[in-house]
């Protein structure tokens, strides 16, 4: 299909997603000065646009080997997205350096895993950001997401609590696919296992304590503190959000001899739920209940990189990408991928609204 329209609405919203308004600005000044309420500020790498710039940077990769095998370069349809993509992606990061790289809260990992990419092109050579995105300052980015993630509060088994700065002891499996990926290879191409070790913890913890027993599919997440397990069964971002961080952990042989075998029964554990037509429910038992393009992009997108990776192998999960994929393009309207379900707002806190969001968009960019 023709991707144009969804890369040019990537690089948009790439910029423009979660960019708080001069009113929006005010009222939260007034809340601060008159009611003296905290309000959140602006992350500028929150996890929605980090899935963009993941799905961005997967069409950056295919784009820049269709213009390796093309006679001439010049003036080609991928010499000019790929362009197009480079501006945008440096332009989001290099926001962030002038911000002082903030962190904020765990989802900002994911950012960091396309930073990581970059870091390798621009060490190699390959790719040249210019001075704004040195090696130098992509080192020094990487390392203090790393060395975040080293000092991240934690349970007393070592998982990562997802939103301590509110008090909460609570585990997400969205931690899972946010914090992993980046982790496990920081680990694998600075050669520290600690990092390698820090990420595979987390998942084997939530493989221990946030799963259900008779489904093979995850909670949204648990409390150590009361033994309790939360949310519903088998969300479908829960499943996608717990695949991505185990494939993001496949690059390592420490990752693959510890997360191959559950790794397989968590996506045939999915692809027993994958609807006739491709689709993924929201929650995966819920065969009747609406589509996701938002676990479907990211259940898809996690299968195509398990296959790549040769974790997967096999008819099953080629037909499984196929039709997940084919269900993707069916909605995709004017570059944008609809019948994404709304952004959660806690455990069991799902709201039945369906639209287009970054979180369809930047997966089924990876997938398409």
């Amino acid at each position: 299909m023709n991707k144009i329209p969804l890369i040019e609405n990537a690089c948009n919203e790439l910029m423009e997603y979660g960019v708080r308004g001069r009113r929006e600005k005010c009222r939260d000044l007034l809340k601060r000065l008159i009611l003296k309420r905290k309000t959140a500020g602006e992350d500028p790498i929150f996890w929605p646009t980090g899935l963009l710039a993941a799905g961005l940077w997967a069409c950056r990769e295919e784009s820049a080997a269709v213009q390796k095998s093309a006679e001439t370069a010049r003036d080609t349809e991928a010499d000019v997205w790929l362009k197009r993509i480079d501006q945008s992606i440096a332009a989001y990061y290099g926001r962030w350096f002038k911000k002082g790289m903030p962190l904020a809260v765990l989802d900002d990992f994911l950012a960091g895993e396309t930073l990581l990419k970059i870091y390798q092109k621009v060490r190699e050579g390959a790719v040249d950001f210019g001075e704004g995105m040195s090696g130098e300052q992509l080192k020094n980015a990487v390392d203090r997401l790393a060395f975040y993630g080293m000092d991240h509060p934690k349970d007393n088994v070592g998982s990562f609590l997802y939103r301590p700065e509110h008090g909460e002891k609570t585990v997400f499996v969205d931690g899972i696919g946010l914090a992993c990926p980046f982790l496990c290879q920081y680990g694998e191409i600075f050669d520290k296992q600690e990092y390698r070790e820090l990420a595979v913890l987390q998942i084997v913890n939530f493989l221990s304590y946030g799963m259900d027993g008779k489904t093979g599919l995850p909670y949204h997440g648990y409390d150590m503190t009361d033994s309790c397990k939360y949310g519903i069964i088998g969300w479908g971002r829960a499943v996608g959000w717990l695949l991505r961080g185990m494939m993001g952990c496949m690059v390592s042989a420490y990752g693959r001899e510890r997360l191959a075998m559950p790794c397989a029964a968590l996506a045939d554990a999915a692809l027993a739920c994958q609807k006739q037509d491709g689709f993924f429910p929201w929650q995966l038992e819920a065969q009747e209940g609406p589509a996701d393009t938002s676990a479907t992009g990211m259940i898809c997108a996690a299968l195509k990189q398990g296959m790549a990776l040769g974790v997967l192998s096999g008819e099953k999960y080629e037909k499984a990408l196929t039709a997940g994929g084919h269900a993707l393009e069916r909605s995709v309207r004017e570059g944008r991928v609809y019948q994404c379900s709304g952004e959660c707002e806690g455990f069991s806190q799902y709201p039945q609204r369906y639209g287009a969001y970054p979180w369809s968009l930047g997966p089924a960019l990876e997938v398409l």
